[in-house]
C-alpha cells in the first residue's frame, strides 16, 4: 500500500495486463452487464460480419468496424486500469496468507494444529516469532506485533487485552512478549480474506448512483436504437417520393455508427473505471471501504462527528501549573498530585510527575517505600489517587484522590467535607479557557487543582472552513464538561460539540440527524462505538480497535489515524464530481456529435455539400459524407482514450458547494465538450483528407 502518489501509467506491468485482459473483456458474459457498451459491441460484430456481404464500400465499412471494436477495446483498457492495481495488491495479500501451525489451548494444556482447522472461540497462544494464526482479540498479555503485510507501516504496534487496541489479524507477525487470543473468525472469513476480495474487486457491486445513471444511461441508449431504426424506412420513403440517392442513409455501418455517436458511450465505458478508482484511491490511503455506497455515502455527507481526542487534539492532556486553594502553597500541591501519579501510567499522570520535579525539584519515589497503595482509575469512580497503609503505631496518612472535581466534589462530601466555591471558582476558568481541571484532595480537604492542557492541531481549523465551504457540518465528540468543550469548540473551529459524551448520547445524537434527512459519518475504535458506527452513514472503524467496531464500520483505516475520515470525504467528493463531470461531458459532445453525423447521412437525399442549399449544415466544411461519419467515429473512440487519465486520478477536487460544482462542471465541461469534437473531429478530418488515397 505504499507508493501512494503512483501513477497507473507509471506501471508497465499494470499497463501491459490492462491490454491483455482488455481483450479477455471481450467475453459476451462480461460485455452485456454495460448496456451501453453492450450496444457498441453488438454493431462492432455486425459492422464485421457486413463486411462479406459486398455492399457498399469495402474500406469504409472496414474502418467503421475497426474504430467500433477500438471503441469497445478502449472502454475495457480503462476499466481493467482501474481494477489492475487491485488486483496486484490482492496478489501480495494472498502471499502473505500462509498456513501456519497453531497452539492450540486445550483445557490446561496445549496441541500443535494447523491454522485452518481453528474456529471461532478457539483460544491460542501467541510468543515472539510466531505468526497469529487468525483474527480474533487478545485476552490475555501485551506484545509488540508487525502488521506490515496488511498495512504496509513497518513500525510494530502493540496489542494488548482489556482495551481498544485487542483486536489482532491473522497473518501479523508476534515480535515481543507473550499472548493469548481467542479467534473470532472461521478460516476463509477473516479480515485479511476480505480484504483480498474487496482489493480484487470480486465482491463490487453497483452504488444506488451507479444503477440509477446505468438506467438513464441505457434508456437513452434505447431511444436512440429505436430513432435509428424509425429512421431507415422514413430514409427510404423519401428517396422513393422525392428521387435523390440513398447515400450513407442507406449503408449499414454508418447507421451503426450513427447510433454509436448519439449514444452516451463516453459515460458508459468510463462509468466501472471511476467506482473502481475511487475505491483504489481509498486504498492508496490505506483505507479498505467494504462496498462503494460507503464512498458514495462519504461524498454526501452532511454532518461529521469527530472526536476530540487524537483528531482535534493532540490527543495528550499535559499539565501545564498548578493552582492551588485557599491557605494551601503550591508545593504542597503539586508533592500530593505528584504521589497521587506516580503509578499512573496515562499522559497526564507522567506529565504531573513531571511538572512537580521540574518546579520544585520534587523526584519521584517508591509508592511501596512509603507504604502507599496505588488506587487505579475506573470509570464508576472517575478517580485515581493513593491510600497508605497504617504506620507502626496504627495511624495512617490521609488518602489523596486526583479527577474530575464533580467526582471529587462527592467523594469529599461522602467523607463529610466541603468543596470550596474558591475551588470551583478556579475549575470554571480552567474550562472556560479550555483546559481541563483536575481536582487534587487529601482526605476530606481539597489541595488545589491541576490545569490539564490539550493542544488543538494545527491547520485544523482550516480543514474544518473547507468542509464548511462543502456544506458540512462538523461535530466534536467529547467526554469533557460543557464548558471545556465549548472553549476548545470554538478554538478548533467545529459547528457544533456534544460533551460528556456516553455511546448512548452517540446514537442518539446520529438518529436525530438522520431524522432530518441528514447523511452522518463517525469514527470508531472500541466495542461501544460499535452501534454508532452500524447506525452511521460512513462508519469508519479503526484497525487498532475491536474486532466488534470493525465489523460495525462499512470503512477501515489501516493506520488508525482518526483524521483520516476528513480525507475520506474529500475523496467521496471527488468521486461524485468525477462522475458528474465526465457524465456532463459526455452529453455535452453527443450533442456535438449530431451537428456533424446527421447532416452527413442524408446528403444523398438532400444537396448538404458543395455549393448545394443546404450546405450551411455542413459547418465545417467536410469533403464528403464519408470523412465525416468516420471523424466522428473516431474521434468517439479516441475521446475515451484521453478521457482515462481523468476518470482513473478523478477531477481537481475543490471545498466549494454544490451550486458552485454545477456551474464549474457546467462551464468546463458542459461548453467544453461542446466545443472540443467540432475541433477534434475537424483535425480528424484534415489527417483522412491528407490520407484519403489509402484510408477513404
Amino acid at each position: 500500500m505504499k507508493n501512494k502518489n503512483t501513477s497507473f501509467f507509471q506501471d508497465p506491468k499494470l499497463i501491459l495486463r490492462a491490454v491483455l485482459d482488455s481483450f479477455l473483456k471481450l467475453d459476451p458474459r462480461i460485455q452485456w452487464k454495460n448496456p451501453v457498451m453492450f450496444l457498441v459491441y453488438v454493431g462492432a460484430i455486425l459492422t464485421t460480419v457486413d463486411l462479406f456481404s459486398e455492399k457498399g464500400n469495402f474500406y469504409f465499412g472496414m474502418q467503421i468496424s475497426l474504430w467500433l471494436w477500438a471503441t469497445v477495446l478502449f472502454a475495457n483498457f480503462a476499466e481493467a486500469l482501474a481494477e489492475g492495481r487491485g488486483k496486484a495488491k490482492a496478489e501480495s495479500l494472498k502471499k502473505t496468507r500462509k498456513e501456519s501451525q497453531a497452539r492450540k489451548l486445550n483445557g490446561s494444556s496445549e496441541i500443535s494444529l494447523p491454522s485452518s482447522e481453528l474456529r471461532t472461540g478457539d483460544k491460542v497462544i501467541c510468543e515472539a516469532g510466531d505468526l497469529i494464526p487468525g483474527d480474533g482479540e487478545v485476552i490475555q498479555g501485551i506484545a509488540s506485533v508487525d502488521e506490515s503485510a496488511i498495512t504496509g507501516e513497518s513500525a510494530p504496534v502493540i496489542r494488548e487485552s482489556g482495551g481498544d487496541r485487542s483486536a489482532v489479524t491473522g497473518g501479523t507477525k508476534v515480535l515481543s512478549d507473550k499472548i493469548i487470543v481467542q479467534i473470532t473468525t472461521d478460516p476463509g472469513k477473516t479480515f485479511l480474506d476480505k480484504m483480498i476480495s474487496l482489493v480484487e474487486g470480486a465482491s463490487r457491486q453497483k452504488t444506488p448512483n451507479e444503477i440509477a445513471l446505468s438506467i438513464l444511461l441505457s434508456a437513452l441508449s434505447l431511444v436512440f436504437l429505436v430513432a435509428i431504426t424509425a429512421l431507415v424506412p422514413a430514409v427510404f420513403y423519401s428517396q422513393k417520393e422525392g428521387g435523390g440517392s440513398l447515400g450513407l442513409a442507406g449503408s449499414f455501418p454508418a447507421l451503426v455508427g450513427l447510433l454509436v455517436c448519439l449514444i452516451p458511450t463516453t459515460i458508459g465505458g468510463l462509468l466501472s473505471a471511476i467506482g473502481i478508482s475511487g475505491m483504489d484511491r481509498l486504498m492508496r490511503r490505506n483505507v479498505i471501504a467494504k462496498s462503494g455506497r460507503a464512498i458514495e455515502a462519504a461524498g454526501d455527507i452532511d454532518v461529521l462527528l469527530l472526536d476530540k481526542t487524537g483528531t482535534i487534539t493532540l490527543g495528550n492532556r499535559m499539565a501545564t501549573r498548578f493552582v492551588p486553594s485557599p491557605g494551601i502553597s503550591e508545593r504542597t500541591l503539586a508533592d500530593a498530585a505528584q504521589l497521587s501519579s506516580l503509578s499512573d501510567e496515562t499522559p497526564e499522570g507522567r506529565s504531573i510527575v513531571v511538572l512537580a520535579k521540574e518546579k520544585f525539584g520534587l523526584r519521584a519515589r517508591n509508592l511501596s517505600e512509603l507504604g502507599g497503595r496505588f488506587v487505579p482509575f475506573t470509570a464508576k469512580t472517575k478517580m485515581s489517587g493513593v491510600d497508605f497503609d497504617p504506620s507502626p503505631d496504627r495511624k495512617s496518612k490521609p488518602g489523596i484522590r486526583k479527577g474530575a472535581s464533580e467526582s471529587i466534589r462527592n467523594y469529599i462530601v461522602s467523607l463529610g467535607g466541603e468543596f470550596p466555591r474558591e475551588v470551583t471558582d478556579i475549575v470554571d476558568e480552567i474550562a472556560r479557557e479550555g483546559g481541563t481541571p483536575l481536582v487534587v484532595s487529601e482526605g476530606r480537604e481539597i489541595l488545589g487543582v491541576v490545569h490539564l492542557k490539550d493542544i488543538v492541531k494545527g491547520g485544523i481549523r482550516e480543514r474544518f472552513a473547507r468542509l464548511r465551504q462543502m456544506g458540512i457540518r462538523t461535530v466534536m465528540i467529547t467526554g469533557d464538561n460543557p464548558l471545556t468543550a465549548a472553549a476548545i469548540a470554538a478554538e478548533a473551529g467545529v459547528d457544533d460539540f456534544i460533551a460528556e459524551a456516553t455511546p448512548e448520547t452517540k446514537l442518539k445524537r446520529i438518529r436525530e440527524e438522520q431524522a432530518g434527512g441528514k447523511l452522518v459519518a463517525m469514527i470508531g475504535d472500541g466495542t461501544n462505538d460499535a452501534p454508532a458506527l452500524a447506525q452511521a452513514d460512513v462508519g469508519v472503524a479503526m484497525n487498532t480497535g475491536t474486532q466488534t467496531a470493525r465489523e460495525a464500520g462499512n470503512m477501515i483505516d489501516l493506520d488508525s489515524n482518526p483524521t483520516k475520515l476528513i480525507e475520506i470525504v474529500e475523496i467521496g467528493k471527488q468521486l461524485l464530481m468525477t462522475r458528474g463531470s465526465l457524465t456532463t461531458f459526455s452529453i455535452a459532445n453527443d450533442v456535438s456529435k449530431y451537428f456533424v453525423i446527421l447532416p452527413a447521412m442524408f446528403a444523398g437525399l438532400y444537396p448538404v455539400f458543395g455549393k448545394g442549399a443546404l450546405s450551411i449544415l455542413n459547418i465545417l466544411g467536410f469533403e464528403s459524407p464519408e470523412s465525416a461519419v468516420l471523424s466522428a467515429v473516431i474521434f468517439n473512440a479516441l475521446i475515451l482514450v484521453f478521457l482515462v487519465p481523468l476518470a482513473l486520478k478523478g477531477v481537481e477536487y475543490k471545498p466549494i458547494g454544490a451550486d458552485s460544482v454545477l456551474a464549474r462542471n457546467v462551464f468546463i465541461y458542459g461548453f467544453g465538450g461542446l466545443i472540443l469534437p467540432f475541433l477534434a473531429i475537424k483535425l480528424i478530418d484534415m489527417i483522412l483528407k491528407f490520407t484519403k488515397g489509402i484510408f477513404v
